[in-house]
């Protein structure tokens, strides 16, 4: 008998996509509609992802324009965008808001930075604790008779081999993050 590590390697594969999705929301210098993927604004009652009901476009480097599919939601969409921790202040021109980015500081980079560092630090937690259940699920299965103590061992080996490889990509993604928040 051989421990599974598929769920484990689900697991992680989930994880590291979450961060991935988290640092789409992070602003660096230049427009990305990702911004926009966590700002939900009233939709007759109901909170609604806006960029669900708009047409997001980068129309160049520093500009997105938001078109929504109902224009009776542009004043929703706007007072949404101002509560955001986006930082930006929309322009309303009665059918399109407009988001203009503005050049970060070197001072802003930095706290962004280590903003996108907290949350690799995040999650490489949320890595190591599917590694310590796949752990105790192997030591669980030694116990219950399914693995010997040498299947036990060459798990906790493969445990910890897919957990170092996810965090060198939560590493890889991090570097990668911080260089395009820290050019100019």
């Amino acid at each position: 008998m051989k421990f599974d590590t598929k769920p484990m390697e689900e697991r992680t594969a989930k994880a590291i996509a979450s961060f991935e999705a988290t640092l789409a929301t992070v602003r660096a210098s230049q427009a990305n509609a990702g911004v926009l993927s966590r700002v939900n604004f009233d939709y007759y009652g109901s909170p609604t992802p806006l960029n669900t009901m708009a047409d997001v476009r980068v129309a160049d480097a520093r500009t997105l324009v938001i078109t929504p599919y109902d224009s009776t939601t542009l004043k929703a969409m706007e007072k949404a965008i101002q509560m955001s921790d986006i930082g930006i202040n929309p322009m309303n021109d009665g059918k399109v808001i407009r988001l203009s980015f503005p050049q970060l500081t070197e001072e802003r980079r930095r706290e962004i930075k280590k903003q996108v560092q907290k949350y690799a630090e995040d999650a490489k937690v949320a890595i190591r604790n599917i590694r310590r259940d796949a752990n105790e699920d192997s030591k669980k299965q030694k116990k219950d008779g399914i693995l010997t103590e040498d299947e036990q061992k060459a798990a906790e080996k493969s445990i910890q081999d897919i957990t170092d490889k996810c965090i060198k990509k939560i590493e890889e993604i991090l570097a990668k993050k911080e260089k395009e928040i820290m050019e100019i």
